[in-house]
């Protein structure tokens, strides 16, 4: 954290674990001086491990089985995966030791179709009313939403195959309802908050043309999140098919 009280927090979907790309994910990592990163689809707990050491950064965790774990410049006081009922994933709440701050990783069901976004909604729902009831203090809700924002389009022009067949079998029409479910619960979407004209496309990295990755605050306290950038620089390219998030937040 920065003697100004700013906390840099970082969400990465790192793509199957990230094995054999190691040193450019670390070196994306550390070009960002994160405070703390949430990672996706962390899937190698001996990865992560080295990803935490290669970045500089102590403290770090991941769980075989969770796709979910993280990087830590400091202790934390707290740092569980939870799982709702009715969820078939897990979220990540994560407390900063001596920071005012509470972190919530999401990682939701991927595949672009009508039953996959129903999915994505109900778990969303469902991590949505843990936190209503667990957490009143300033958060921030990130990670890897598999999901447009409202008014975003989806080219199905440039999906695979499988995924343009899985589109039209559900119905040819996706109702996009997880981002502005997260709206409709009182958060603000960070990017788009501090960039209202930007595409800010973050999959895939050879081609980018979706914005999966996101970061949330309530929205009464908006002002508090001073920057939102998509990460483009080299080796981003060829460290995932993801670019990661950074957000900085005034404590």
């Amino acid at each position: 954290m920065t003697a100004e009280g700013t906390f840099r927090l970082l969400t990465y979907n790192i793509q199957r674990g990230g094995r054999g790309r190691e040193a450019q994910l670390a070196q994306v990592i550390a070009s960002c001086r994160p405070d703390l990163v949430v990672l996706q689809e962390a899937r190698s707990t001996d990865v992560v491990e080295h990803l935490a050491g290669a970045a500089g950064l102590r403290h770090w965790g991941a769980r075989k089985g969770e796709s979910l774990g993280y990087l830590s410049a400091r202790p934390l006081a707290q740092a569980e995966w939870h799982r709702p009922r009715f969820s078939r994933h897990a979220f990540l709440e994560l407390a900063p030791a001596e920071v005012p701050l509470r972190i919530f990783g999401v990682h939701l069901s991927a595949v672009h179709a009508a039953w996959t976004e129903r999915r994505r909604t109900m778990e969303l729902r469902a991590l949505l009313a843990s936190i209503a009831r667990e957490q009143h203090g300033f958060h921030v809700l990130t990670g890897d939403f598999n999901t447009l924002a409202p008014g975003e389009l989806l080219d199905i022009r440039k999906l695979p195959h499988r995924l343009k067949a899985l589109v039209w079998l559900s119905g040819g029409r996706i109702r996009w309802r997880t981002i502005q479910t997260v709206l409709d619960a009182g958060y603000a979407d960070g990017y788009r908050l501090r960039h209202p004209e930007s595409a800010g496309h973050t999959f895939p990295t050879w081609d980018p043309h979706v914005r999966l990755d996101y970061a949330f605050v309530p929205a009464a306290e908006a002002q508090r999140l001073t920057a939102c950038e998509v990460v483009t620089s080299p080796p981003a390219g060829e460290a995932s098919d993801h670019f990661a998030l950074l957000a900085s937040l005034s404590l």
